[in-house]
C-alpha cells in the first residue's frame, strides 16, 4: 500500500499558482525596447553621417559645376575673339584696314586665351592647360583654334559629369532619407507595440498576483482572504434583497486523521491526498457555492442560496463522502471529516461570526465522536 501512495504524483510545480507567476516574471525578462532603440539610434546615426558626406559632396560638385561654367564662358568669349580673327583672315594684302583689325583681332584673342589659360590654371579640379606657345599672338591661328577647341571639349565633358554626380547624389539623399524615415517610423511602431505588449503582461502579472494572493499556493482552493471577501459580497446582496434566498451558510470541515497520514505516510503523501481531496470538494460544490482551504487540514464551504437545513446537510454529506473515498482511492483507512454548520441570520446574527460560529460546532462534532455534521443552535436555543 505505501508503494502504491508514494508511486503516485503530486502536481507539478508549474501547475500551481506559484509556477504561474513565476512563468509570467520569466516572460518579463524578455529583452526590450532598449536593444532595438540602441540598434535603431546607431542606424540613424550612420544614416546621418552618410548624409553629412553626401551634402557635403553635393555643395562640393555645385561648386565645381559654378567654376566650369566660368571656364565655359571664357572659352566663349574667346571663341567669339577666335571668330573674328578667322572672318579677317584672308584680307587682301593691300587692305590695310583689314590687315590692322585682323592684328587687332589677334591680340584680343591671345588676351582672351591668356584670361582662360590663368582661370584653367587656378581650377579647384585637375584640368589640363592650355599650351604656352597659344597666348602670344603670333602663333598661327590653326593652333590656337585647336587648343581652344580642346579645352572646350575637356570643359564641357567635365560640366557633364558634375552634373550627373550632382544629381545622382541627390537621389542618393532622398533615397537615405526615405530609409531613415522609415526607420523612424518602423522604430517607433515597434517600440509602442512592445509598450503595448509590456503593459499587457504587467497586467497579466498584476492578475496573476491577485490570483495567487486570494488562493491556496498547493491546491490552487481559495484562501482565507479570499473567503471573507465572498462572505461580505454575500451578506452585502443578501442584504439589498439581489438573492433568492435569505440565508447563507458557512461549512467549516476538518479532516479527522490527517495528522496520522503525515506521521505515517510522511508529508509528501499529506500533501497528495489534500490535492485530491480539494479537487474533489470543486467538483461536488454547487456553482454558486466557494470552498476555500483555511490552513493545514481545515476547510470551509460558503453557500450562498439554500432553500432548508436539509439541502445544507445533503451538501454537507457530499462533503464527507468526498474525503471517504479519497481516502479509500489512497488506501490509507484513516482520514474521516467533521463539519460545522452555520447559517446567518437565523442561526448566527452577524455574518462575520459564521465561520467562527461553524468553527465551534465542527469542534462539537469531534467531541461526540466525529465523522458527521452538526447546525449551530440558534441564539434561542
Amino acid at each position: 500500500m505505501s508503494r502504491t501512495v508514494s508511486e503516485r504524483s503530486i502536481h507539478a510545480p508549474e501547475d500551481t499558482l506559484a509556477g504561474r507567476v513565476r512563468r509570467a516574471l520569466e516572460r518579463m525578462r524578455m529583452p526590450g525596447p532598449a536593444p532595438l532603440a540602441g540598434a535603431a539610434l546607431l542606424c540613424l546615426l550612420i544614416g546621418l553621417l552618410f548624409l553629412a558626406m553626401q551634402i557635403r559632396a553635393i555643395f562640393s560638385a555645385q561648386l565645381q559645376q559654378e567654376y566650369v561654367g566660368l571656364v565655359l564662358e571664357a572659352v566663349e568669349r574667346a571663341d567669339t575673339a577666335r571668330a573674328a580673327a578667322l572672318s579677317l583672315q584672308n584680307a587682301p594684302a593691300g587692305d590695310t584696314q583689314r590687315q590692322a583689325a585682323y592684328r587687332e583681332s589677334r591680340i584680343e584673342l591671345a588676351a582672351r586665351l591668356a584670361a582662360l589659360h590663368a582661370l584653367v590654371a587656378a581650377s579647384p579640379m585637375s584640368a589640363p592647360s592650355l599650351p604656352s606657345a597659344v597666348l602670344s599672338p603670333a602663333t598661327a591661328l590653326g593652333e590656337a583654334s585647336s587648343a581652344l577647341d580642346s579645352t572646350y571639349a575637356w570643359w564641357r565633358t567635365a560640366r557633364d559629369r558634375a552634373s550627373a554626380d550632382v544629381r545622382e547624389r541627390i537621389l542618393s539623399v532622398s533615397h537615405t532619407l526615405i530609409a531613415l524615415s522609415a526607420i523612424v517610423f518602423g522604430v517607433l511602431i515597434t517600440a509602442l507595440g512592445m509598450y503595448a505588449k509590456r503593459n499587457r503582461q504587467l497586467l497579466g502579472i498584476s492578475n496573476e498576483f491577485e490570483q495567487a494572493s486570494l488562493h491556496d499556493p498547493m491546491t490552487g482552493l481559495p484562501n482565507r482572504r479570499k473567503l471573507f471577501a465572498a462572505l461580505e459580497e454575500a451578506a452585502n446582496a443578501l442584504a439589498s434583497g439581489a438573492r433568492g434566498s435569505t440565508r447563507i451558510a458557512v461549512l467549516y470541515i476538518d479532516l479527522d486523521g490527517f495528522k496520522r497520514v503525515n506521521d505515517t505516510h510522511g508529508h509528501r503523501i499529506g500533501d497528495e491526498f489534500l490535492i485530491a481531496v480539494s479537487r474533489r470538494f470543486r467538483h461536488a460544490v454547487r456553482g454558486g457555492d466557494l470552498v476555500a482551504r483555511i490552513g493545514g487540514d481545515e476547510f470551509a464551504l460558503l453557500v450562498s442560496e439554500f432553500s432548508s437545513d436539509g439541502e445544507l446537510a445533503v451538501i454537507a454529506q457530499r462533503i464527507i463522502a468526498c474525503v471517504g473515498e479519497t481516502d479509500a482511492q489512497m488506501g490509507l483507512s484513516l482520514v474521516r471529516a467533521s463539519i460545522g454548520i452555520a447559517s446567518f441570520p437565523d442561526r448566527v446574527n452577524d455574518y462575520w461570526r459564521l465561520v467562527a460560529a461553524a468553527d465551534d460546532t465542527m469542534y462539537t462534532v469531534k467531541r461526540n465522536g466525529k465523522n458527521g455534521y452538526a447546525f449551530s443552535p440558534s441564539p434561542s436555543a
